[in-house]
């Protein structure tokens, strides 16, 4: 699309959050190509992040309602920041605990699809209550990886992929894995037009939806109202989701993810889509659970997030006979 675009010889280019979802090599190469682009052509940059700024750009602008203001990054650097989501976590309603461990164990897993190598002898264990951030460029099988344990990837099956102590393909259904799994993606917060409040969106993560569509019982409710206390949102309780700002949405949806004590919480790329205040928050926030819960993280980005410290990195990295998969110390 890039090429495209400059084929067109245009007068100007805008260009919208371009690295969302780019691995590093793919930033550094659009860097490059808009910095040399730069020279001859006007190149107007929309985003979120500070650190996304390309090394070009001479002034900086910030939206603050419907006006444009100057935006000097050497002086918006906040000296404190207070402490966020102070209240402790609730305590699970019924316990989702696996007495096995490891959680999820891929012995020797490979992968391909039409005669395309995919993954190729993968060896890894997730443990109860570890903290894993699953890192490769795009197109190296994250997504495939996560399929297999989330999702109904019919690859899985003849694998030696074990869930929650269970062979995947052993008469399990993908709803009993899904159970003991919450799940974000940033993805999510765009297909949802759903109108549901924010204290129904949190509290139908009992139930494996999202957005409520059975009644909770007391318990459920109360529980939920606690996340809201915890996300200092419950004043908000009522007010649908969509009006929130995205960073918003997103804490409200890891709260709905996390409202079983789920053995494990998938984040996929949740930070894309956030700015820098939105992502201090989430930062907070999963701090907080791996500090506090027995649930076990897998993040998966493209990104280190500052001040979001997984305790173990897996990485993919592609070759001709596929993927291979190694333990970053």
């Amino acid at each position: 699309m890039l090429n495209y675009i400059i084929s067109r010889k245009p007068e100007y280019i805008i260009v919208d959050n371009v690295f969302g979802n780019l691995d590093i090599e793919a930033r550094k190469e659009v860097t490059s190509r808009l910095t040399a682009l730069s020279v001859k052509t006007l190149i107007i940059q929309i985003l979120n992040r500070e650190e996304d700024i390309l090394p070009f750009i001479d002034s900086v602008y910030r939206l603050k309602e419907n006006d444009l203001i100057e935006f000097n990054l050497k002086f918006n650097k906040k000296v404190t920041q207070k402490k966020l989501f102070v209240e402790d976590l609730p305590k699970p309603y019924q316990r989702i605990s696996e007495m096995v461990n490891p959680i999820v164990k891929f012995t020797n897993v490979s992968i391909d699809y039409r005669d395309r190598p995919i993954l190729n002898l993968i060896n890894w264990e997730i443990k109860k209550g570890e903290f894993w951030q699953l890192i490769g460029p795009n197109g190296s099988g994250k997504s495939t990886i996560l399929s297999m344990i989330y999702g109904d990837n019919p690859k899985a099956y003849g694998q030696d992929i074990v869930l929650f102590g269970v062979k995947k393909g052993s008469g399990e259904s993908v709803w009993e894995v899904k159970q003991k799994i919450g799940y974000f993606s940033s993805e999510m917060l765009r297909s949802f037009t759903r109108l549901d409040s924010v204290g129904n969106m949190i509290v139908s993560g009992f139930f494996d939806t999202i957005g409520l569509y059975k009644k909770p019982t007391n318990e459920q409710v109360k529980i939920a109202r606690h996340w809201l206390q915890v996300l200092n949102m419950f004043d908000f309780r009522k007010s649908d989701f969509l009006s929130l700002s995205r960073g918003h949405q997103s804490l409200v949806m890891i709260a709905r993810a996390m409202i079983k004590h789920p053995p494990l919480l998938i984040l996929d790329e949740p930070t894309n889509g956030l700015d820098d205040n939105d992502v201090k928050l989430f930062t907070a926030l999963i701090n907080k659970i791996a500090l506090e819960t027995e649930t076990a993280i897998l993040y998966v980005s493209h990104r280190k997030e500052k001040g979001l410290n997984p305790s173990f990195v897996y990485r993919l990295t592609p070759n001709p006979t596929g993927s291979t998969g190694t333990v970053v110390q």
